[in-house]
């Protein structure tokens, strides 16, 4: 909250704001200058992938929030160099085979994706370990942390909460991967009205009749359960093939050929198995003691040491995607020479 007080009269004031999203740690100094609706702040003495911060003080967000809580809001958002491509939402009923694809995808592509790890409150089945296929967590817990606005989507299914946190979603395209959210139609909703840019792809069975025999030939089901799983998919077909939610609609009748029809509609239906990895995000080493200033859209950031003066480093702010509750992707920079006549 000090560094929210230091910084906010560069914008506006604002007195005692709720801050939302992850904030940043502490470090040895700061440097900050307005970028119209957001503050950037450069840390001193911190790691290359902390060192570029956003305070959010009128973003469409803190907006919302600040509507939906009835008080001052500002949010933080981690500031990133490089954009990531859009995440795949891929939704369908239970049983449907979704699950299967998506293996499909990541075994012939492993570099490539990135999947995003769902949280629960049920109760982990046989064989599945927390952290991998889900993370398993109270009830109370996930409700604290959807009312902080940590979750990019949830919903109550089948008596369980399930969502998908921002964080899920951003630690995929960290490591340079386009990230694959497996969800069902009532959380594929909830992220097609985020601010969150994805492609949509609806699963659905060939039957009825074909459905209920997959879910009873996994044999992880009560009678009851299968029932009530044959209900709710009735529902979240006729959902999904009417609404405006899914981009693209895949009949998952022979599994060979519906993997081969995803392949095609992400693209990919040229590409080798043995695919290069999406490029990380690139870091920036700055200067432990730095100032910065602004002209028009570009941010430079100088040392403030004499014997480092050689070169300066310029962040190009003029294409930001994202911010919070998520990452501000979208940042580019250059080392220049110490002129700034290239600029002016």
């Amino acid at each position: 909250m000090e560094l929210v007080k230091q910084l906010l009269p560069l914008a506006i004031k604002r007195v005692h704001p709720t801050v939302l999203g992850t904030k940043p740690l502490s470090c040895k100094g700061h440097s900050a200058v307005l970028c119209e609706n957001r503050i950037l702040v450069v840390k001193k003495g911190s790691k290359s992938d902390d060192q570029i911060w956003f305070l959010e003080v009128d973003t469409e967000y803190v907006r919302q929030q600040r509507k939906k809580l009835g008080t001052e809001v500002v949010a933080w958002s981690k500031g990133v160099i490089g954009n990531a491509e859009k995440p795949i939402v891929i939704s369908g009923p239970s049983g449907v085979g979704k699950g299967t694809l998506i293996s499909m995808l990541m075994k012939e592509f492993p570099s490539m994706f990135g999947f995003s790890v769902s949280h629960t409150t049920r109760a982990p089945r046989n064989m599945e370990k927390d952290g991998v296929h889900y993370h398993f967590t109270d009830k109370s817990v996930m409700e604290k942390e959807i009312k902080n606005g940590k979750f990019l989507e949830f919903a109550s299914v089948h008596g369980n909460l399930y969502g998908t946190s921002v964080e899920a979603v951003e630690v995929v395209a960290d490591a340079g991967k386009r990230c694959i959210l497996d969800i069902d139609v009532q959380g594929a909703k909830s992220v097609r009205a985020s601010s969150l840019e994805a492609i949509f792809i609806f699963v659905s069975p060939p039957s009825m009749e074909e459905l209920e025999k997959r879910l009873r030939d996994r044999g992880t089901e009560t009678e009851e359960q299968i029932l009530k799983r044959l209900r709710n998919a009735k529902a979240e077909i006729e959902q999904g093939t009417s609404s405006n939610i899914f981009d693209f609609m895949l009949y998952n009748d022979k599994l060979e050929e519906s993997y081969e029809k995803l392949k095609k509609l992400l693209g990919l239906d040229g590409f080798v198995a043995a695919s290069p990895k999406s490029a990380a995000p690139k870091e920036i080493n700055l200067p432990v003691d730095h100032s910065v200033s602004k002209i028009d859209d570009k941010i430079i950031i100088s040392s403030g040491l004499e014997k480092e003066t050689k070169n300066l480093i310029m962040l190009d702010v003029s294409s930001l995607k994202g911010g919070a509750p998520g990452r501000t992707r979208g940042l580019d920079f250059q080392v220049i020479g110490a002129s700034l006549d290239k600029l002016c």
